[in-house]
């Protein structure tokens, strides 16, 4: 089978296809043909051995995919060669084949196509956790996203609009504020044009904010946490931005907020049960069309270090997916 590699840490254009032999499946586990591999900001950080997971040298990233089951090992009973599923694998996923644990597959339901289904469960699971589970996001609050754009951004855009909530979108240009407004934000911020503060405060009457989502970090963190509403929740979900924000902590004491952090990773691993309803959930959203995933361009294995540039350059709006097969 083919894999691109990572074969030494650095930029995704150190990446390189090569064939290496075909999985064998260990008992609990199952071997996927990958159709379609969605590109994730970890992927960008794995290579250059800068996540919080580590995987030896070589190895391919690729944390999300959709396939068909090639094979499964002697004690797997919940799945069988031909069905097809979404897997969740941390790294591995670029390739033509991966293993995953069994029991973490999740059946793929109706007429869902490959690279859809692998657009939806780190971005869309991610987010539906942080809004439903660590805010309890109401009906009625107002959300403001920051990096409203992105794949976790958009996945907010839509996720807070499902569960009744105003949505503020914030983005850098206007183009990346338009694909938000097509995705169901009520008001739209172009951050790099004056005060975010106070931006945030005169698209919320005055009120600020009842839940921040930032999946970017860096100088907006600060502005977006000066304008929350008195009890709001801020939830910490990334840094793509590159850098790690230092926050006065007076600022939650004056306004009776919560700065809450989002570990999906960690969620999905300690709290499977949870993360299952969280699927039945998404996938009833996905199948009624209140969510639709916005894949802005599809790549084979040779192109991909160019999806994980275009990522790590901040170019790309919603998903970017790999088809291993082409």
């Amino acid at each position: 089978m083919k894999a691109l590699l990572c074969k030494k840490h650095g930029p995704p254009e150190d990446l390189v296809v090569e064939d290496i032999p075909d999985l064998e499946p260990g008992d609990g586990e199952a071997v996927i043909e990958v159709h379609a591999a969605a590109v994730n900001f970890p992927d960008a950080l794995i290579i250059q051995n800068m996540y919080q997971f580590k995987p030896e040298l070589p190895f391919s990233a690729g944390g999300e995919c959709a396939g068909i089951v090639k094979s499964v090992g002697a004690k797997v009973k919940n799945v069988k060669p031909g069905d097809k599923v979404i897997a969740m694998t941390g790294w591995g996923a670029f390739a033509q084949q991966v293993k995953a644990d069994s029991r973490a597959l999740i059946p793929m339901v109706g007429d869902l196509d490959f690279v859809t289904a692998s657009a939806i469960m780190m971005t869309y699971a991610t987010t539906y956790h942080a809004l439903h589970d660590r805010a309890n996001l109401q009906k009625g609050e107002t959300l403001v996203v920051l990096g409203a754009s992105g794949g976790v951004g958009l996945a907010a855009v839509e996720i807070g609009k499902a569960l009744g909530a105003k949505v503020v979108a914030c983005a850098s240009t206007q183009e990346k504020l338009d694909v938000c407004k097509d995705h169901g934000a009520d008001e739209l911020i172009n951050y790099s044009e004056g005060d975010l503060k106070q931006k945030i405060r005169d698209k919320t009457d005055g009120k600020g904010a009842d839940v921040v989502y930032d999946p970017v970090g860096g100088d907006f963190s600060e502005s977006a946490l000066r304008a929350m509403n008195w009890r709001g929740r801020f939830l910490v979900i990334g840094f793509a931005n590159g850098e790690i924000p230092k926050i006065p902590l007076n600022l939650t004491l004056l306004k009776g907020c919560a700065i809450v952090g989002v570990f999906w990773g960690d969620y999905a691993k300690r709290e499977p049960m949870n993360l299952m309803q969280d699927m039945r959930t998404l996938l009833g959203w996905l199948s009624d069309g209140t969510i639709k995933p916005h894949i802005s361009g599809t790549y084979n294995l040779a192109e991909a270090p160019k999806a994980i540039r275009a990522l790590m350059d901040r170019k790309v709006s919603g998903k970017l997916v790999v088809k291993p097969q082409e």
